[in-house]
């Protein structure tokens, strides 16, 4: 079983599918499991935590795994990035900024450097930077992100990958849950998928068990696309940039506010923080896509990744057997 595309001959791994470094959730457990089941788990760097860094890097034990940063808070620390590298990881991810200044220390290391895109823009940018592998980001992720839907978005960057730099791949990230993505993912000419919310549903991810049954009960149409979580825990990220997230009590009391929270902000900053430290996520920030319909349990993440496979399979021998010319 399996799926050989230009990904995994690229990182030398089983399928094609790799976890996303999501700040506090994908921690080496998540990201070695994803490995060890034949994908690449990526640990996610946040916004800079040394020591979170350092303990999730042994966490993930002796299995192949990459490492994630937010390009402009990594901007603010950049040590963080010699700490990961440190650790020889299989791929270095960068998102949401200029890659450029990181770049070649990146590739002069040996590790494949890979860049999360949500526009042609960017994706020309990342080219130049000397990106293998371009992750087209569209807005139904979870977490942070921009405008452009993962349809139309995923083949734009295909032919511009392909017209500029042949060799770069392309992944497609945003709104992908289960094989049906992955099998629709290569059909619009990417190599492989990163993969968010569903692993964060998953039993080796750091999230709160509250947050992840909140995911499991999620519907799509229960997310939306806000600055407010940022504002409250005080990081001030580039406008181009929101975060979905599923909507609470919270978000509907200033979700469209954003103006007044931000002046009642120091009073609504330690009640936010006592919700996050109890579990409670009426108040508290989970960040999660609109995929979370998909999502019905909470497995291992080597499950969630062998599903995912079997399910692509099936559907591209499906959709073959529905569109194939009767003889």
């Amino acid at each position: 079983m399996g799926l050989r595309t230009r990904l995994t001959e690229k990182l030398q791994i089983e399928h094609p599918i790799l976890s996303a470094p999501m700040g506090n959730v994908a921690g080496g457990k998540l990201a070695g499991a994803v490995s060890e089941a034949g994908g690449l788990g990526l640990i996610g760097g946040g916004y800079g935590d040394e020591a979170w860094l350092t303990r999730e890097f042994a966490a993930a034990g002796n299995r192949r795994v990459g490492c994630g940063f937010i390009t402009w808070s990594l901007a603010r620390n950049p040590g963080l990035l010699d700490l990961a590298l440190a650790h020889a990881p299989a791929a270095l991810m960068l998102s949401f900024g200029d890659p450029g200044p990181f770049a070649r220390k990146i590739l002069d290391a040996g590790s494949v450097l890979i860049c999360q895109v949500q526009s042609t823009e960017h994706a020309r940018a990342a080219l130049d930077a000397g990106a293998a592998i371009i992750v087209a980001q569209g807005t139904e992720a979870g977490g942070h992100g921009a405008q452009r839907s993962t349809l139309p978005l995923v083949p734009a960057i295909a032919d511009l990958v392909a017209r500029r730099v042949p060799d770069a791949l392309v992944v497609a990230a945003g709104g992908i849950a289960d094989g049906r993505g992955l099998a629709a993912a290569l059909m619009l000419g990417a190599e492989g998928v990163l993969v968010g919310t569903r692993f964060y549903a998953s039993a080796e991810a750091l999230g709160h068990e509250a947050a992840k049954a909140r995911i499991v009960a999620a519907a799509g149409d229960e997310t939306l696309r806000t600055t407010i979580f940022d504002t409250i825990r005080g990081y001030d990220w580039p406008a181009e940039f929101t975060g979905r997230a599923l909507a609470n009590r919270f978000a509907s009391r200033w979700h469209g506010r954003e103006q007044d929270l931000a002046a009642a902000l120091q009073a609504e900053q330690e009640a936010y923080r006592d919700a996050v430290a109890a579990g409670d996520f009426t108040t508290g920030c989970i960040f999660a896509g609109e995929a979370v319909d998909l999502i019905a349990d909470l497995p291992g993440a080597g499950e969630i990744v062998r599903r995912m496979v079997a399910e692509a399979e099936s559907a591209l021998q499906a959709g073959y057997r529905r569109i194939a010319p009767v003889a």
